[in-house]
């Protein structure tokens, strides 16, 4: 099998590579969001564990490749991209809005070719068979725009630099269609625990969605919720790097 460190994947983001670590984390951006959103969780896990995070086309360096417009088929190359990496023990997924789809799709696929991680963390998004009728993408620019100040999830500077903005809403608009049109069956599930984390005023994810993730694992499930809106994992950032430090700490073992 080849050497992760040896391949120069587009998917995958090492900022602090830890070869010598003996687990490995894998993130997944929101919509909109790029692999460096994840900088700080890779410093303050390295050199301990292994942080990777997943870059999806159309942003970043992979701005001039055209976005995907669809959870399956995104997870579907996320998922051939991460084999290598799990050859050791098993991965742990966090993903965020759109990421915890895509986290989750993954898991299953990874599942699927007998690689399952150990567990999945999914953050600030409603279970994948909790609908709701969101038509983000089939707004005009100005309106996409409007959305992701909303949010507050999007780097001011990419917000405020109307050129750079101008670049990236192809992506952005690619990732809301995926996202707003993905649904899973109702009885797609997971075998590995699931942890669902929220904020308790996300506007777009309410405690019922959260919980309802419950439902697409047979393994055990857990809710936690935050103090904040749908990027409390920026302010409440400690805390949710001493969720990820316990997991690691006890092994991957859930509570």
């Amino acid at each position: 099998m080849t050497s992760p460190a040896s391949t120069q994947d587009p998917w995958i983001r090492a900022f602090h590579p830890a070869p010598q670590a003996s687990r490995r984390l894998i993130c997944f951006p929101h919509a909109g969001g790029s692999a460096s959103f994840y900088f700080p969780v890779s410093a303050a896990l390295a050199p301990d564990v292994d942080v990777r995070a997943v870059q999806y086309p159309g942003r970043q360096d992979r701005r001039h490749e055209p976005g995907i417009v669809d959870i399956g088929v995104m997870a579907d190359r996320a998922a051939e991209a991460l084999l290598p990496y799990a050859d050791r023990s098993p991965l742990t997924l966090f993903g965020h809005s759109m990421g915890a789809c895509v986290a989750f799709e993954v898991a299953r696929r990874l599942e699927q070719a007998g690689r399952g991680p150990d567990h999945v963390f999914a953050s600030g998004r409603r279970a994948p068979s909790s609908y709701r009728d969101e038509t983000v993408h089939q707004r005009d620019d100005d309106g996409i725009v409007a959305e992701m100040r909303a949010m507050s999830g999007t780097d001011a500077r990419v917000l405020g630099d109307e050129e750079l903005l101008r670049m990236v809403l192809p992506a952005i608009r690619s990732d809301y269609r995926a996202v707003e049109t993905y649904l899973a069956d109702p009885g797609a599930s997971v075998t590995c625990p699931v942890t669902a984390l929220t904020g308790d005023k996300d506007p777009w994810t309410t405690h019922d969605e959260a919980r309802a993730w419950e439902k697409h694992t047979t393994g055990p499930f857990e809710l936690m919720v935050f103090s904040g809106g749908h990027f409390y994992l920026s302010s409440r950032a400690r805390e949710v790097m001493a969720v990820l430090e316990d997991h690691f700490a006890t092994g991957g073992a859930p509570r």
